[in-house]
């Protein structure tokens, strides 16, 4: 297999972080403003990457200060634009070769599960139909994205993003009903448990 064609040179891609390189992908379409940036990435990427107005803003200050991204002179309401320079572009090619590290799944409703004897199980009930409505919402989102004029033009690649998280709820709102009953269910106290460990001897 052929080596990709790379930039001249060497950028230290060990101190650009995931939200700094995305944020230097979506600028290889043309110039952006902080604000047109966080929009593009809530409509698209941002339902899977999750980047925060302020920390938006925070890497964005850092490429500038890397040289990576140059800013224009200020436009309405004092929005700037960034560009990509030479060295943003090379910094964002050596990035993209390096193999994708694994998922961070944080879950918090698999704490309450875990611990879950700890709560009153109507409690933990609401929790569990309380994702289900988020997850059927998001669902609902992404498959009226899916058929929107825009993603029927979209690359292929980027439609297989939007694919992923329909088949992602999808799964979940299929495990939340296989473990309706569970949270419904009181356990057994601990005292309990072992005192009928004791007598089973």
């Amino acid at each position: 297999m052929d080596e990709p064609n790379l930039p001249e040179g060497n950028v230290n891609v060990a101190s650009l972080n995931g939200t700094q390189a995305s944020l230097l992908g979506f600028l290889h379409e043309g110039p952006r403003t902080g604000w047109e940036l966080l929009q593009e990435i809530s409509s698209g990427l941002g339902r899977f990457w999750n980047v925060t107005q302020s920390h938006a803003y925070r890497e964005l200050k850092a490429l500038e200060e890397k040289e990576l991204i140059v800013a224009g002179k200020p436009g309405p309401r004092d929005r700037r634009p960034f560009s990509l320079t030479a060295k943003g572009r090379k910094a964002f090619a050596q990035w993209i070769q390096e193999e994708p590290g694994p998922e961070q799944l944080r879950f918090p409703l698999l704490v309450s599960l875990w611990f879950g004897e700890y709560l009153p199980p109507d409690r933990l009930a609401r929790f569990v139909d309380s994702q289900c409505r988020i997850r059927q919402e998001r669902l609902a989102q992404y498959r009226k994205a899916q058929d929107s004029p825009r993603w029927a033009s979209e690359h292929p690649r980027r439609r297989a993003v939007l694919q992923f998280g329909i088949r992602y709820e999808e799964a979940i709102l299929r495990w939340l009903e296989e473990i309706e009953g569970t949270t419904k269910r009181k356990r057994p106290s601990r005292t309990r448990v072992r005192r009928d460990t004791e007598d089973g001897r």
